[in-house]
């Protein structure tokens, strides 16, 4: 590179570089506005936010919060495959308009086999079924006051003569008023024969109403993602998780814009069909056009933005993250590629910056991990609560892909950590914070006079601010009360 190549070099934007221009606005209440928007080419979403599949961020009970609040959850490949499966699973039966494979047990078990049943599945009633038909119901109002855990679930469950059931076909309003008139909490679906068709639960036809945003598939059932590598099992992992119902798969791989992703981009596609795949990370408009010439219906955009990524620290490579949506949302809007802002969220603010230079959504790990429903470790320092999180390429998760994959010592001294570990503050309920977040952005977009984010986009204007800048808008000359 020459000298005058030097003089030339572009300058790179992140989001505290900028701020937005407020415009005239019409809007009465952030109420008023729309976040609706598209995670990939065929899904959208009511909330533009995505929890990252990190290991200390999201599994299945995050994924049911993110769901329910209008975005969605990938839950991390650092699981062994039916254990990842376990959580889609978990995720995709809590609710649904009809539970159309529901758990059962034969009647010749025993109440301490059934109760461990029951308990590893994470449910409080169980069908009773031979042969596919229906015998009876084991609750537990059935086994109440039962202490022997040798007797047979045919002495126990409450048998079929005595159960209200639903036929095939039945609506939810018809399903609501056999529930409320006999006061039952669930409704087997049988044919004439007795045959198990499904089940309708109050609890389901409840959070229906408690959730009308969530972010739902035909069936009813709450949306979830899940994480593949690009070697190895991936193929194996993919057909396992679509199997589970899993709704978009999202290929993990640090450098997206390689061979490597390409080409497990392709295998998955050429194997299964149609499924959604989301590929990445990027970081350049030639990114994306290759990973949407090798058939992404969305890209991840963000090398090195991270909270607990060091990637440019180590490599000295990387695009500073709001550059790197310019260029990527360019490219995406031209092929129809919904972009994932991945890396570099820290505030309400930054959704909004992220959302107006072009992308559709944004990819969110720290935030969400220090959360109740992340399944990092809770950690005490100095009375105050704290929750571990880590880049997945950091040296403790390296060591534990080592060991699950039984990779040798040799292997081990051979990584090169691009993440590190930490402490986050503990932040409560991942309920809340999304809250705030939304909150935060639908302000934003008030602010641009915007109502919807397609609106943000054409209306945001940027401005590049000073240090001196950046220090005003924060809070200055008083003493904050913590």
């Amino acid at each position: 590179m020459l000298i005058e190549d030097i003089v030339e070099l572009k300058t790179g934007f992140t989001f505290d570089d900028v701020y937005l221009v407020p415009k005239r606005s019409s809007i009465k209440s952030r109420r008023n506005v729309d976040t609706t928007t598209s995670l990939t080419k065929n899904i959208a979403l009511s909330t533009p936010i995505v929890s990252a599949n990190m290991d200390t961020v999201t599994e299945g009970t995050m994924s049911v919060t993110m769901a329910r609040e209008g975005g969605i959850g990938i839950i991390h490949r650092f699981l062994p495959v039916e254990e990842q499966v376990s959580e889609v699973i978990k995720v995709k039966r809590i609710e649904s308009v009809i539970i159309e494979n529901p758990y059962t047990l034969p009647q010749n078990k025993t109440l301490k086999e059934a109760k461990e049943f029951m308990e590893a599945k994470g449910v409080k009633g169980i069908l009773v079924t031979e042969n596919g038909k229906l015998l009876g119901i084991l609750t537990g109002r059935d086994t109440m006051f039962e202490d022997n855990l040798d007797r047979k679930i045919s002495d126990l469950m409450t048998p079929r003569k005595q159960l209200v059931v639903g036929k095939p076909g039945l609506s939810i309003e018809e399903a609501k008023k056999i529930l409320r008139e006999n006061r039952v909490e669930k409704l087997p679906i049988v044919d004439k024969n007795w045959k198990l068709r499904g089940l309708i639960t109050s609890k389901d036809i409840k959070n229906r109403s408690l959730y009308p945003h969530s972010t739902k598939d035909p069936k009813g059932r709450l949306m979830v993602g899940a994480a593949i590598g690009v070697r190895g099992d991936y193929i194996k992992r993919a057909e396992a998780l679509l199997k589970a119902g899993v709704d978009v798969l999202v290929l993990d791989i640090a450098h997206g814009h390689s061979d490597n992703a390409i080409n497990a981009l392709r295998s998955v596609k050429k194997e299964f069909g149609d499924v959604d795949v989301i590929a990445g990370n990027v970081a350049t408009r030639e990114g994306v056009e290759d990973l949407a010439s090798a058939g992404a219906d969305a890209v991840k955009v963000g090398v090195g933005s991270g909270s607990i990524c060091i990637t440019r620290i180590v490599t000295g490579c990387g695009v500073p993250q709001l550059s790197a949506i310019f260029d990527c949302s360019e490219a995406g809007k031209e092929l129809n590629v919904p972009i994932i802002a991945d890396g570099g969220i820290r505030t309400s603010g930054d959704i909004t910056k992220a959302l107006a230079a072009g992308a559709s959504t944004v990819m969110i790990g720290s935030l969400l991990g220090g959360t109740e429903e992340s399944p990092g470790f809770t950690v005490i320092r100095n009375g105050a609560k704290y929750k571990i999180t880590r880049g997945m390429a950091s040296l403790g998760a390296s060591m534990g892909r080592a060991e699950r994959d039984k990779k040798s010592e040799e292997d081990l001294r051979e990584a090169v950590p691009e993440g590190v570990e930490g402490i986050v503050p503990y932040r409560g309920y991942a309920r809340e914070v999304l809250y705030q977040l939304v909150g935060g952005l639908r302000s934003g977009m008030s602010y641009c006079g915007a109502t919807t984010l397609k609106e943000l986009r054409e209306k945001a204007e940027f401005e590049k601010i000073t240090s001196a800048s950046q220090k005003e808008g924060l809070p200055h000359d008083i003493t904050l009360i913590k």
